[in-house]
């Protein structure tokens, strides 16, 4: 809800009113996941994996999306492992122009029996890391800037730690074992979780891969919307709930989590998707990663922002942890479009 006789409004006050579907001066621009790359991990020399490993060096390079892109959040946790690696997953660390990943091939278990939650999930260097870069963040730009964390669903969690097609297998054949599964590993979605509020962030993603292009709207019913509301009721805190691929046949269920919003990707139609949830959840996204941001120029960036604002999206900004060659420039025209879209407005 945009209202233009609001004062002119800090960026975390801009994001937080947001969530809350409060009026705001503008449309925030808000990154949920990772807008890390090459280029700005070489101006403040902090590449990967270090800056995925040592809080200082994490801090310095989330900073950027604020200090050199201008958006109106800090997001610190560029992978999707941290959790996993604490749990005992075997992690392939990469190179700085390439993304950390989980050896899929290693499950570490095999049945919800195996499930053992170490003692020192939060103490783990992998998980600290991300708890201290939020410390010195929140240090840093107090009450300025949107600090967001990441805390990972159990479904995501799963796959890491049992082998996606192993799991998805299960889902299929043996949904009390999978519903098992999911309520041990929820614990450390929320212990995380809260341990990123006590470090300082304002508000939390919360990726859950049930993606559209491996399971059904109806799988998400079945396994994972009454866990998102627990979610919801027991992290107190905005989260900001992200499932990749094409996902209207699930957003009338997301939008009856409780979950502040849902960061949506370019397979879905801005409009369509605001027709779904209606204002029962707030929308963050979706310009276009692989072909738009990555492969396009600025003006074709500034196309999709329009379509977004023009459908009444809440909040803007890529729709999911961006390719690391991705040019500054094409993400810098993110906030750019957003000013000029509301200058337009405000003069027609």
């Amino acid at each position: 809800m945009h209202d233009q006789t609001i004062a002119p409004m800090k960026p975390r006050d801009r994001v937080l009113a947001a969530l809350k579907r409060e009026p705001v001066d503008r449309t925030p621009t808000c990154n949920p996941t990772s807008v890390a790359t090459v280029e700005l991990m070489d101006l403040v020399d902090a590449p990967f994996p270090q800056a995925n490993r040592d809080a200082e060096s994490m801090a310095r390079l989330a900073a950027t999306g604020y200090t050199e892109l201008g958006f109106d959040t800090i997001m610190p946790v560029f992978t999707i492992i941290q959790e996993s690696s604490a749990l005992g997953c075997k992690i392939q660390w990469e190179q700085k122009d390439n993304w950390p990943t989980v050896r899929m091939r290693e499950p570490i278990w095999q049945t919800a029996d195996d499930i053992k939650i170490p003692s020192n999930l939060l103490t783990h260097p992998d998980t600290k890391c991300v708890l201290d870069a939020i410390g010195v963040l929140r240090k840093k730009y107090g009450d300025e800037v949107a600090i967001i964390g990441k805390t990972m669903g159990p479904w995501s969690l799963a796959y890491h730690c049992f082998g996606v097609e192993d799991f998805l297998l299960l889902s299929l054949d043996d949904p009390d074992h999978t519903r098992q599964i999911l309520d041990k590993l929820k614990d450390v979605t929320i212990a995380f979780g809260r341990a990123q509020i006590e470090a300082g962030a304002d508000a939390l993603t919360l990726p859950d891969h049930a993606t559209g292009d491996l399971v059904s709207g109806a799988y998400y019913d079945r396994y994972l919307r009454d866990l998102h509301i627990e979610f919801a009721d027991r992290i107190p805190i905005p989260l900001i709930l992200h499932i990749c691929g094409r996902t209207v046949d699930r957003m009338a269920y997301i939008a009856q989590t409780g979950m502040a919003a849902f960061h949506y990707d370019s397979k879905n139609d801005p409009n369509e998707s605001i027709g779904i949830v209606k204002d029962r959840i707030a929308l963050v996204g979706n310009i276009n990663n692989p072909e738009t941001l990555f492969a396009k120029d600025p003006q074709a960036v500034r196309e999709e922002v329009y379509q977004n604002l023009d459908a009444g999206v809440d909040m803007i900004g890529p729709e999911c942890a961006i390719p690391l060659q991705t040019a500054i420039e094409n993400l810098k025209e993110i906030p750019k479009a957003v000013a000029d879209w509301h200058a337009e407005k405000s003069h027609g």
